[in-house]
C-alpha cells in the first residue's frame, strides 16, 4: 500500500483547527476514524475536558488513542487504511520537552534526548502515513502558544518545518477559515 496523504494544519488557539481537521478525517469515507490525543490529564479541568472530548467523539464513532507522550507507542493500535487525527504536536512537544521536570530534570536540559525524541517522532510519522489512508497532524502557531520558551519554540518551530515538508497539503486556520499554503 502506497503512503497515504498527510496534511499539516496550524492555526492559534481557537482558530478552528481541530474541528476542520475533524471534518476532514469524516469526509474519508471507509476509513476507521482514530484520534490521537496528546492531552495529559493534570488538573481537574483537563480531565474534565479530555472525557468530554472523548465522550463526543465516541458518539461520532471514532477511536480514541490517549497517547501525550511516546507517540510511537500508539503505531500498534493503527489499522491499514484508517484515517488518523493526530491533535495536537504542539502539546506533545511540551509534553515530551519537560518529561522529568518534577524530577528537576527536564527532557529539554539533558544532552540529547530532544534529538532522540525528535528521530523517533519522525519515524513515527512516516511509519503512519506508511499504514493510513490519511494523516491530519494539527499544531498550534509557533508564537500564538502560552508558552513562551525559546527552547520551545525553536523545536516546534523545527517540526512545523520538516512535517510541512512531508505534508501533500498544508493549511493555516484563522477564525474557522483553511488557507491553502501548500
Amino acid at each position: 500500500m502506497a503512503n497515504g496523504q498527510l496534511i499539516f494544519v496550524s492555526g492559534g488557539v481557537r482558530s478552528g483547527k481541530s474541528a476542520w481537521a475533524e471534518r476532514r478525517i469524516r469526509e474519508s469515507a471507509g476509513s476507521r476514524k482514530v484520534y490521537l490525543a496528546s492531552g495529559q490529564a493534570h488538573d481537574p479541568e483537563m480531565v474534565k475536558r479530555i472525557n468530554r472530548h472523548q465522550e463526543d467523539r465516541d458518539g461520532q464513532g471514532w477511536v480514541t488513542i490517549e497517547q501525550p507522550l511516546h507517540l510511537e507507542k500508539a503505531l500498534p493500535y493503527i489499522e491499514r487504511g484508517d484515517a488518523v487525527l493526530w491533535d495536537c504536536a504542539t502539546t506533545w512537544l511540551a509534553n515530551e520537552l519537560y518529561e522529568g521536570w518534577e524530577n528537576g530534570a527536564p527532557c529539554a536540559d539533558q544532552p540529547g534526548c530532544m534529538e532522540t525524541k525528535w528521530a523517533a517522532l519522525q519515524n513515527t510519522i512516516q511509519n503512519l502515513q506508511s499504514r493510513t489512508k490519511l494523516l491530519v497532524i494539527v499544531s498550534n502557531e509557533v508564537l500564538d502558544d502560552f508558552i513562551r520558551d525559546e527552547t520551545y519554540q525553536r523545536w516546534l518551530g523545527r517540526i512545523h518545518c520538516w512535517i510541512a515538508s512531508q505534508a501533500g497539503e498544508a493549511y493555516e486556520m484563522e477564525n474557522g477559515m483553511a488557507q491553502k499554503r501548500k
